[in-house]
């Protein structure tokens, strides 16, 4: 799911996939946002602070109205200003200035640019990790019950090996000001915040020192730090440092990325995945699997692997580079298939010739606004056994398994996965059965 130009701030869990670079956005500073009515905007008030909600926000109330609060935790009694929101407005948004009463999780965040008008790509860094976890499953529980109708319990699994959240982001793409320095950009803001480095950034992107350097004329510098060792350097979707791809180690295989395509940002996401895939499916020897937004074919690599020879797997990716780059990382694999073109056209019945009109597995990852109804109609007709399922929105995510109970495929498993600590966001592998098996 897409990335925000210039900063892990809000939307940027995932990067463009491979071939997509993310639309360059207006020269725009602080907020531009349309409120009703005459702007509360700077306003402050004292709230007591309810539940989690999605987003990296807690909700609040002020004569009625929901109040969206960042930098606070349930139970918190705070101060808050009015960040964006009018008179007329149904909800506003706002940051904790000052905490009255703090909740027992709160701790004091480990990098000095996370608070109201500072940078906005950590949501959590205030609160205790065991607790960001908690948060998180709280939210993917409340997005199942509300848009899907299913009464879920979530637990929030951390990647083996990390301790302090911290030192693990493998992507980071830096924006630029009209002075030339490189920093992140404020929450819901095109305005950049210079930093000295950022903390949750693996520490082969902070040895690139791209916030010490001058990038006069550049909007974006992306830095990758792959688990070879490789690293590129792109300004502007021009790569000024590193070959044109990078070699990533996962799930017994050696993946190219070229040009800054997609990867998961956290060195323990793709092996983690790629587990959690394969118990859910139990994919056995001859089996017909599909791999929908294969990307350079994670998936459909660990899946080849398992059907065997006897078995097959397609994948669909939109992007011609991935797609490249997963021919040549599956090359010796050849009862794996690709094609090339977005997927719910590739699985109409108009899509290119030789697409499988049935299959046993179906693994998709989709972009951060789900498969959606198309897809999701496309996957049931050919009657899998079992659909894995990752998904890096909960609301996505929940509003496509109701599309797949209403054609008879119900949740039967779903694993939760902390692959994003210091921020919201959250990644899920759901495992998705027929009520009547075949």
């Amino acid at each position: 799911m897409a990335a925000a130009v210039g900063g892990v701030g809000e939307g940027q869990a995932r990067a463009p996939r491979a071939g997509r670079r993310a639309p360059r956005r207006p020269a725009l500073t602080g907020r531009a946002r349309t409120v009703k009515g005459e702007s509360v905007v700077g306003t402050e008030l004292v709230v007591e602070v309810g539940a989690v909600a999605h987003g990296g926000v807690c909700v609040a109330r002020h004569e009625g109205r929901a109040v969206f609060v960042r930098h606070t935790l349930p139970g918190e009694r705070v101060r808050i200003r009015v960040t964006e929101g009018g008179t007329e407005d149904r909800f506003w948004r706002a940051d904790a200035v000052a905490v009255l009463t703090p909740s027992p999780a709160r701790v004091e965040p480990p990098c000095p640019w996370s608070g109201p008008g500072r940078c906005g790509g950590c949501d959590w860094q205030h609160v205790l990790l065991p607790a960001q976890r908690s948060l998180k499953a709280a939210v993917v529980s409340e997005q199942l019950k509300r848009l899907a109708g299913l009464d879920v319990a979530v637990t929030v699994e951390p990647v083996v090996g990390d301790v302090d959240g911290l030192d693990w982001r493998t992507r980071v793409t830096y924006a630029v000001d009209a002075g030339g320095r490189a920093g992140l950009r404020q929450h819901r803001s095109h305005e950049v915040v210079p930093i000295d480095f950022c903390r949750i950034a693996h520490p082969e992107v902070r040895a690139a020192r791209v916030e010490d350097g001058q990038w006069p004329g550049a909007e974006t510098v992306e830095v990758v730090a792959a688990n070879t060792g490789e690293r590129q350097v792109i300004v502007d979707g021009e790569i000024v440092e590193g070959r044109a791809h990078v070699a990533e180690e996962a799930a017994g295989r050696t993946w190219r990325v070229s040009g800054g395509g997609f990867w998961q940002v956290h060195p323990g996401a793709a092996n983690t995945l790629v587990n959690a895939v394969l118990d859910g499916v139990s994919a056995r020897p001859g089996e017909r699997a599909m791999d929908l937004y294969c990307g350079v074919g994670l998936f459909a690599g660990a899946l080849a692997d398992v059907v065997g020879p006897t078995g097959s797997v397609f994948g669909v990716e939109g992007s011609r580079q991935a797609v490249a780059d997963a021919r040549r990382n599956l090359h010796d694999v050849p009862w794996v298939r690709l094609a090339t073109g977005r997927v719910d056209r590739v699985l109409s019945s108009a899509g290119p010739a030789g697409v499988p009109d049935a299959a046993d597995i179906v693994v998709l990852d989709p972009p951060r606004e789900g498969a959606k109804s198309a897809v999701v109609r496309r996957i049931v007709a050919r009657r899998p056994r079992v659909v894995a399922y990752v998904a890096c929105d909960p609301a996505a995510l929940a509003r496509d398994l109701a599309t797949f109970a209403g054609h008879g495929y119900r949740l039967t498993s779903l694993r939760a996965f902390d692959l994003f600590p210091m921020t919201h966001h959250v990644e899920c592998v759901a495992i998705v059965e027929p009520d009547r098996p075949s």
